[in-house]
């Protein structure tokens, strides 16, 4: 490929997830001869009708299958793809797009249906097994001929009524069984001592033991074997002379765990030999993301000298307005990223002073938080001398007309800077005209409509008929 092939198809990549491409762009777009950059089309949010309607008629099936994955794209017009000739697509709807800490709305009820009932044994139980499932749907799979899809039904146990929970409990499978104790263990001692009997050699072991209500005799046996121990530390029902064992325990973890109780006072915490180091990886405790509408426990966690504790009440989006500022100033650099992840309103300067000064990988992404800091950014950073920093500049909406003409030039920050709308036209048209910026100028939004042709005239790519 020669060097101006390559700019041409950079150009037409970039292009095709400009959000002011219209339909008849992206119409063009979607006859190119590249892959990638139709499967680009196809996973835009705000499809024009007439492009999805394109799309979900296009010959090639990988743009389908874009579409049928896409959480971007409107469920109702996914659950059109059902009719498609393909197996694979309806594979794909059933399984439901996996979007990293996104929400995804699920297709209509009656599309449920339809995969529930596919003649392709994969897509129904890659349906059953969904996440995407809704709890309704997922409940209606109770009294399901197949124990898989009964055990799937267990998922939804808040959705089902008594009669229901009885059944599977009591179900002919025993893994329909052992799915719906594992609902109840935490009530029921005896079910608890049937499943560890049940998921012996099961991964599930380990949960049920930090969960299960357990027995003395029972505790005690599982004590005296020794291990999975870290288990039964977290395990609320766990009497209270084996947990001070556990507290005295050779194992660190272990004694980590136990510091993490619930139940504990903080002097019985700070009694207990236990570290946590700032690169610790630490899950959310249970208990507390269990009880993240629980203010007061919130409250205890976040004011707790454990910093285990006060990771997690991090974690919890619910957290009221004094306790954000007050973790926003936790000397714990793991308190304030968590914080800034997972609350929906994090203080704006905390949000630059870790994308300022954080090591973590995971900092680069805070720039993206709707709340992350504009105005100001180009009086601090428009003039400095590191590159990253310069654009942070094309961020703040009152970046004037000089510094953005600057950082348009600038071989460090020009490729950002093209992409800004801010720019004047007879600028943008520079840019374009130079091969070294095409592909970025290619995504401006103020890139005029005959200007986003041009691009596909220059790459060869046809008309739409």
């Amino acid at each position: 490929m020669s060097s101006l092939a390559r700019h041409q198809q950079v150009a037409l990549e970039v292009l095709s997830w400009n959000p002011a491409a219209p339909g008849s762009v992206l119409l063009r777009l979607l006859g190119h001869d590249d892959r990638y950059v139709r499967s680009n089309v196809a996973q835009r949010k705000d499809l024009p009708p007439e492009v999805v309607d394109a799309i979900l008629s296009h010959p090639d099936r990988g743009v389908r299958a874009a579409f049928a994955e896409s959480w971007n794209a409107d469920p109702a017009q996914r659950a059109r793809l059902l009719d498609d000739p393909s197996a694979t697509i309806s594979l794909i709807l059933a399984m439901g797009p996996n979007p990293y800490r996104m929400p995804v709305e699920p297709l209509p009820d009656w599309a449920y249906e339809r995969l529930l009932a596919h003649p392709r044994d994969s897509v129904r139980y890659e349906t059953a097994a969904s996440a995407s499932v809704p709890a309704h749907v997922r409940a209606g799979m109770a009294g399901h001929p197949e124990p898989f899809f009964r055990r799937m039904a267990c998922r939804a146990w808040d959705q089902l009524d008594e009669s229901a929970r009885e059944s599977l409990l009591n179900d002919e499978d025993s893994e329909v069984r052992q799915a719906a104790a594992l609902r109840v263990c935490h009530d029921d001692e005896e079910r608890t001592a049937w499943l560890v009997e049940a998921l012996a050699e099961s991964w599930q072991l380990h949960n049920l033991l930090a969960v299960g209500r357990l027995g003395r005799g029972l505790a005690e046996r599982l004590m005296a074997k020794g291990d999975r121990l870290s288990s039964l530390a977290a395990n609320p029902s766990l009497p209270a002379d084996l947990v001070a064992r556990l507290a005295v325990s050779p194992d660190p973890y272990v004694r980590l765990v136990v510091s993490a109780r619930p139940e504990l006072t903080e002097d019985e915490r700070a009694a207990i030999e236990y570290a946590v180091g700032p690169e610790d990886r630490l899950d959310t405790l249970a208990w507390v993301w269990e009880a993240r509408e629980d203010m007061d426990v919130l409250r205890r966690c976040a004011t707790s000298a454990h910093l285990w504790l006060r990771r997690s009440a991090a974690a919890c989006p619910g957290l009221p307005q004094d306790l954000v500022e007050l973790l926003a100033r936790d000397e714990d650099f793991a308190v304030r990223l968590l914080l800034c992840e997972f609350h929906p309103e994090p203080p704006p300067e905390l949000l630059l002073a870790l994308f300022l000064n954080g090591g973590h990988r995971a900092v680069g992404m805070l720039a993206a938080k709707p709340r992350f800091p504009a105005e100001g950014l180009a009086a601090r950073f428009a003039d400095s001398s590191d590159p990253e920093l310069r654009l942070l500049a094309l961020r703040d909406p009152g970046l004037g007309a000089e510094d953005l003409d600057r950082l348009s030039r600038d071989p460090q920050t020009r490729a950002a800077a093209a992409r800004d709308p801010r720019l004047p036209l007879s600028r943008i048209r520079e840019l374009l005209a130079d091969t070294a910026t095409t592909g970025s100028v290619a995504g401006n939004p103020a890139l005029p409509v005959e200007a986003m042709h041009a691009i596909l005239d220059g790459a060869g790519v046809p008309r739409a008929g």
